[in-house]
């Protein structure tokens, strides 16, 4: 499982932020919990976020590959 992780992490978090980044999940996710305040706050940071975990996904089905 441990070589697995990489690939695990980055699956499962680009899928969350590319959720979060199409589809207005996100905005409704925070008006239901009262925080809609903080989309302003959190918009910019999704799409970095999305590259980030693209990358680790990348980096995990080198490993894969490798392995």
């Amino acid at each position: 499982m441990r070589k697995n992780l990489a690939l695990w992490i980055g699956a499962i978090g680009t899928v969350i932020a590319a959720v979060c980044c199409f589809t207005p999940v996100l905005v409704m996710l925070l008006g239901v919990l009262g925080l809609s305040a903080l989309v302003g706050y959190v918009d910019p940071l999704l799409l970095p976020l999305l590259g980030v975990f693209v990358l680790i996904l990348i980096y995990g089905i080198v490993q894969q590959v490798r392995a």
